[in-house]
């Protein structure tokens, strides 16, 4: 099926129930394949919606979904929903969007070249946003894009990781961002983005990215500062495949699992 974007008013009395009647499409991307349908949906610190798509599908980006602007697969797309009432647009496009004025390029997208981007988050320090990249056959990755940063190039399918895809050598790393970290499939199969701990009580952990796999129940820690690649260090396995990584205001983590349980991740337990 196609990726719906939709919005749905909360229920009188009851913030944590939707009014199942109340939706409202924001967006449909039509989806060429089955697979690869990205995942990630976070508000900025600036109010923005921001959205992460996959390629499309298939396997190698076929349709070069990728790297190509008039398309909203592959990307990280960035909307106002904060539309005056009675509008005649669900949303709004932000004017400082990198792509507005760029031919045929569509004006939601604020960051491309990404195949399949499983979870962004926002550092709730420093308002870097972080994405856990699904790699091909080998590599997955995490990147980041520095507060301020619009318009990067994530490589894709140029590249995976840092590694060249097509062309399977000699490709041209010229404009492209490459990952902070990568690990190869050893290790794991499908990343899982998760989030920069900003919380003192959680030791060694704070101040650095956290991230985990849906095929193996490693999880990982690297430094969330500075620029080029780093490694990213084995800290727990799980004993589980999760989902998604999350923090809650207070900065306390939470993981889910695909048997459907809701975890807590912490460097000691009270």
């Amino acid at each position: 099926g196609n990726t719906v974007i939709s919005h749905f008013d909360v229920a009188a009395g009851d913030a944590d129930v939707a009014e199942a009647d109340s939706e409202v499409v924001l967006m449909r991307i039509t989806q060429p394949f089955s697979n690869h349908n990205g995942g990630g949906l976070v508000f900025g610190p600036d109010g923005m919606l921001y959205i992460a798509t996959g390629d499309g599908g298939s396997a190698g980006d076929p349709q070069g979904n990728g790297q190509r602007l008039d398309t909203h697969l592959g990307k990280i797309l960035r909307i106002d929903v904060d539309v005056a009432p009675g509008s005649s647009t669900a949303y709004e496009v932000p004017p400082d969007n990198p792509f507005t004025t760029t031919g045929d390029a569509k004006p939601e997208i604020w960051h491309y070249g990404l195949r399949n981007p499983w979870r962004i988050r926002f550092d709730s320090e420093t308002d870097d946003l972080w994405i856990g990249d699904v790699g091909q056959n080998a590599f997955e990755e995490i990147d980041v894009a520095r507060a301020g940063q619009k318009g990067l190039n994530y490589g894709w399918n140029t590249m995976e990781a840092t590694a060249c895809f097509d062309p399977r050598s000699d490709c041209d790393p010229t404009g492209l961002v490459l990952p902070l970290a990568e690990y190869d499939h050893t290790f794991g199969c499908a990343v899982i983005g998760g989030v920069v701990v900003r919380d003192p009580s959680q030791g060694r952990l704070d101040g650095r990215y956290l991230f985990g796999d849906s095929c193996s129940d490693n999880l990982w820690v690297m430094d969330a500062a500075g620029d080029g690649l780093r490694e990213a260090v084995i800290i727990a396995t799980m004993g589980r495949s999760l989902s998604s990584i999350f923090e809650t205001e207070d900065g306390a983590v939470f993981a889910t699992s695909l048997t459907g349980e809701l975890l807590r991740i912490s460097a000691s337990v009270p």
